[in-house]
């Protein structure tokens, strides 16, 4: 219960204050009194702060709330705020990227000396939820889950932009392929989202040798043509005789659509307290070799990664994971992408923590 310097002083001066203006005020403090709650839920890191209110909803605030008030709680005035700093929760972000992004945040407003080695901290996101007055100036749309479907959905068709030129991949799929993508996301089910997610993303077709780079961030096939490939037999006989694969079989997941032939790697850095970096990732560089993680933070964030025999000034986060540098964008985009396809990778100023 939080009350003002003047009752404190009535309670501490002895016997308090029998007035009629003294007694509205301590009832007032009583009948306003809070007291701070902190209620744990494991969130799915590809999941959304929207998705959680339902649950929350169930659990906690039909719980608290009479009937009369839960009446007047409208689901699209919540919001959250982190609570030891205050700072706005953006909804249409994934919650692993909330979580990541306050790690490197708390690092940079520590008392601790910057570059300490540390271990990557553990402890649960504290949120603060509000059931009125939201901040519309700072939100982007309404926080329920239809805006943050066509939020995410957006965000695919970004992220499939950049991967390929164009946005066929997911404006091709039908409705109920979109709306199970989604499906797939709200239920955190991971085989109905990959079901038809794998139509989208890269595959991991290992770097073809004879893969070529192009300096404006397209990548090119130069492998030699593959020869021919015999038809099966076709004698109508009972008997089972071997014959060639055919194309699909011999190779496997088109070529075309492996991690390494991408035009880009769709990536963001994100820098605590500071702008959002975007840029062209080729996931294939000079001489055909892979795009390392190393090589792409020095070549966007020198001074924090220098080369050597310079030591790195900060480490990236990705999926609550410290990266090594020698992960390769390719990989990274295939396989540590969130379900909206982007690599959000978070910078942390120091030594890199330890598990």
């Amino acid at each position: 219960m939080h009350s003002d310097s003047s009752g404190a002083q009535m309670i501490r001066g002895g016997a308090p204050s029998q007035t009629p203006a003294a007694t509205s005020l301590f009832r007032r403090l009583v009948w306003e009194g809070t007291v701070p709650l902190e209620i744990k839920i494991q969130a799915p890191r590809i999941s959304y702060l929207p998705l959680l209110i339902p649950d929350i909803k169930k659990h906690l605030t039909d719980v608290i709330l009479d009937e009369s008030n839960a009446a007047l709680v409208k689901e699209e005035d919540w919001w959250f705020e982190e609570t030891e700093r205050g700072g706005l929760m953006k909804w249409h972000w994934p919650i692993g990227l909330l979580y990541d992004y306050n790690i490197i945040s708390q690092g940079l407003h520590s008392t601790s000396t910057p570059l300490a080695s540390t271990t990557l901290p553990t402890e649960p996101l504290r949120l603060t939820l509000h059931l009125s007055s939201p901040p519309l100036d700072k939100l982007l749309l309404t926080p329920n889950a239809e805006t943050c479907k066509l939020s995410y959905m957006g965000q695919l068709k970004e992220a499939d932009f950049l991967r390929w030129g164009n946005t066929r991949k997911v404006t091709g799929l039908r409705k109920q392929d979109h709306d199970g993508l989604w499906e797939g996301v709200r239920t955190h089910s991971f085989d109905d989202f990959w079901r038809i997610g794998s139509k989208i993303f890269p595959t991991t077709t290992p770097l073809n040798p004879h893969q070529g780079y192009n300096p404006n961030g397209h990548s090119t096939m130069n492998s030699p043509p593959s020869a021919t490939l015999a038809p099966p037999s076709l004698s109508g006989t009972s008997t089972i005789t071997p014959r060639s694969p055919t194309a699909t079989e011999s190779s496997g997941p088109n070529p075309q659509d492996g991690a390494y032939t991408v035009r880009s790697v769709p990536v963001r850095i994100f820098l605590p307290d500071g702008p959002v970096l975007q840029e062209l990732v080729p996931p294939v560089i000079e001489e055909g070799r892979a795009h390392t993680l190393r090589h792409f933070l020095r070549t966007q964030l020198p001074l924090l990664f220098p080369p050597p025999p310079s030591q790195p000034q900060a480490y990236a986060i990705l999926q609550g994971v410290v990266v090594p540098g020698d992960a390769e964008m390719a990989w990274l985009g295939a396989c540590m992408a969130g379900a909206d396809g982007w690599v959000n990778i978070c910078i942390g100023l120091g030594r890199a923590p330890t598990r």
